[in-house]
């Protein structure tokens, strides 16, 4: 009997807690049509770097990235990066200092970590830390979630 009055009671705690709960708004949804011709809008005006906006939210971005070859290294200083690794591979180059060179130009990392990433690998980028594709073998595709983060 005991254990007949707990099973119960647990059930109507758990019932109390699903109808107690707030309304939500259903979840969005982005097609690969929409994100294919994003992205090839703009590999037709910049065939090295395609971005294709998939969601720009207040706290996060969310892109679809195709490099078709190296780039200099960037920071962001205001958000951590997920990079979901889609199309061919490279190397990614993060952590380190980004080091401009006084003639101008795009900076490049100093003391980071490279390591080869390919279709499958997924990556966490902390916000500040330094990042850059130094090599790409022939297209590096990936999903790129920034997520804006504050400092602690």
């Amino acid at each position: 009997m005991k254990k007949i009055l707990i099973s119960l009671s647990f059930i109507l705690s758990a019932t109390a807690l699903v109808w107690a709960q707030d309304s939500m708004p259903p979840a969005q949804y982005f097609y690969a049509d929409d994100i294919g011709t994003d992205l090839a809008a703009s590999l037709s005006q910049r065939p090295f770097l395609g971005i294709g906006v998939i969601s720009v939210g207040e706290d996060y971005n969310i892109h679809m990235i195709r490099r078709n070859e190296p780039a200099g290294a960037i920071v962001h200083p205001d958000g951590t990066e997920l990079h979901y690794i889609v199309e061919g591979a490279g190397i990614l180059t993060t952590g380190g200092i980004a080091v401009r060179p006084e003639s101008g130009g795009a900076a490049s990392i100093e003391g980071g970590y490279s390591q080869r990433v390919t279709v499958g690998d997924l990556v966490l980028i902390p916000r500040g830390t330094p990042h850059q594709y130094t090599a790409v073998e022939g297209v590096v595709g990936y999903l790129e979630v920034r997520f804006r983060t504050e400092e602690y």
